[in-house]
């Protein structure tokens, strides 16, 4: 075991005593065995600290601490600041994870070393009834990003790692930023981080994580994650990485996507080519910039093309246009939707 590297699990936690159980209990029956967990409870009231305190107890590999200050990221924060391990991972208290889980991530990260983060594919479940739709579909485009290691060309889309799935090196983790940005979603903003650093991301075909769906979780009840297209958080980084100023800019797509976009570019001081199918807004004059047909782009010169169409069948047939015109993905176009 003292071959191994320890990974550093940080677990917030915040009224999940019923699901604590499971929880460690998935941790305590990993494979990989050089692990600490660092639970760190948000001022719970249903009893989650005495529980916390007695798996602390029971195993020397459990560290328990009361958080300062509410909420997710401070709490995070005060964990982090015990973590022993070279490795680092995150936990969600509601959640389990499969038994091969961390073996699994550390034997992939070992073969790259330093600069590499191992993301893998995730599973929702329930207690009662089904998943709902938009969660499976989002769970089959995170895993196949996964798959492909795909996750810097599908990264103004959504959140392209889930923020229990990845396993990082604390050197590395600590020249993003680890947890300090006060910044929700928290697990996009530190993809971003990941992107803009140029880390290596490699997926792994493989379920590592099965993630637990309940009414009440906090990316269905907290006003930060109530519009999730994130299209601030995109646009702040998309113009800190990729936008290049010498180079035309397009916005694709004229429904409420394009005109929420359309006014947050407009903020950014910064002119865009405006295009779509619509023949109803063709020619005229939103915000301020005339709509235009969208096969006028190709008579631009090298432009940066942002998409914001939503619809799947759009998206498909927008795609095999830029696949026409030469475009190619990260360098020439983005889908931000």
């Amino acid at each position: 075991m003292n071959n191994q590297p320890l990974v550093s699990i940080i677990m917030a936690v915040k009224d999940t005593a019923i699901y604590l159980d499971e929880c460690i209990q998935s941790i305590i029956n990993q494979t990989y065995q050089n692990w600490e967990l660092i639970a760190v409870n948000d001022h719970s009231s249903d009893g989650s600290d005495q529980l916390l305190q007695t798996y602390a107890n029971s195993d020397t590999r459990i560290r328990f601490f009361n958080s300062d200050r509410p909420k997710l990221i401070p709490t995070l924060q005060v964990g982090y600041k015990h973590a022993k391990g070279i490795l680092i991972n995150r936990m969600d208290s509601d959640d389990k994870m499969p038994d091969y889980k961390l073996e699994v991530l550390v034997n992939e990260w070992e073969k790259y070393g330093k600069g590499t983060v191992i993301a893998g594919g995730t599973e929702h479940f329930v207690d009662e009834g089904e998943v709902g739709d938009g969660f499976l579909k989002y769970e089959q485009w995170l895993n196949e990003v996964a798959r492909t290691s795909t996750h810097y060309q599908e990264i103004y889309k959504e959140c392209v790692i889930p923020s229990h799935c990845w396993l990082i090196h604390k050197e590395d983790f600590d020249a993003v930023g680890a947890f300090d940005p006060i910044i929700y979603p928290e697990d996009y903003d530190l993809c971003f981080r990941l992107y803009r650093q140029g880390y290596n991301i490699v997926g792994i075909d493989k379920i590592l994580h099965h993630w637990r769906d309940r009414s009440n979780r906090i990316s269905r009840t907290w006003d930060e994650y109530k519009d999730n297209r994130y299209f601030e958080l995109k646009l702040r980084f998309f113009y800190e990485i990729d936008r290049d100023r010498s180079r035309p800019l397009v916005l694709w797509g004229a429904g409420k996507n394009g005109k929420d976009m359309a006014k947050l570019l407009q903020s950014y001081d910064d002119t865009f080519f405006w295009a779509c199918d619509n023949e109803r807004k063709i020619g005229k004059d939103i915000y301020g910039v005339r709509m235009q047909h969208y096969q006028n782009i190709s008579e631009l010169q090298n432009p940066q093309i942002m998409v914001v169409v939503s619809a799947p069948q759009g998206k498909s047939e927008i795609k095999t246009q830029l696949d026409t015109w030469n475009k190619k993905p990260v360098l020439d176009y983005w889908f931000f939707a």
